[in-house]
């Protein structure tokens, strides 16, 4: 297979997973790819100089658009999915400690969780906030 539809190839992928994300940061990487395919496509076997200008691309766009990113998510009152998972209830699947992240089950999803106290497995729990990866719980009172 020629290395440009390889290109473009990853940059289809890069693209769909970013419809499926919404966060913009797959998007410049699938632009950086359909140039990277261009430039092969008009000279072949420049792999350095395909890499370069995909990489310059992504650079470029990544530093000139995040102010514009920015002020759309917070003119759009943007807010991640995951935000929406604060509040809700859940099951200890996996022992959850301080120190020791478990596992616990919210609607249908299954995170990675802390918490202040010990909560051991089939205890109900409430999100109570969220890290970069891993949801910080509590038991549940009610």
């Amino acid at each position: 297979m020629e290395l440009w539809a390889i290109w473009l190839v990853l940059a289809g992928i890069l693209l769909v997973v970013e419809m499926l994300t919404l966060t913009f940061y797959l998007l410049w990487l699938g632009i950086g790819a359909v140039v990277a395919a261009v430039i092969d496509w008009i000279w072949p076997g420049s792999l350095e100089l395909e890499l370069v200008a995909g990489c310059l691309v992504v650079l470029v766009l990544t530093i000139f658009t995040k102010p514009l990113t920015r002020r759309f998510h917070a003119v759009a009152e943007y807010k991640d999915a995951v935000d929406d998972l604060v509040g809700k209830h859940g099951l200890v699947l996996e022992a959850v400690g301080a120190d020791s992240p478990g596992i616990v089950r919210v609607g249908n999803e299954t995170w990675s969780a802390l918490s202040t106290a010990r909560l051991e497995k089939g205890e109900t729990v409430v999100v109570v906030s969220r890290g970069s990866a891993v949801l910080h719980v509590q038991k549940w009172g009610g």
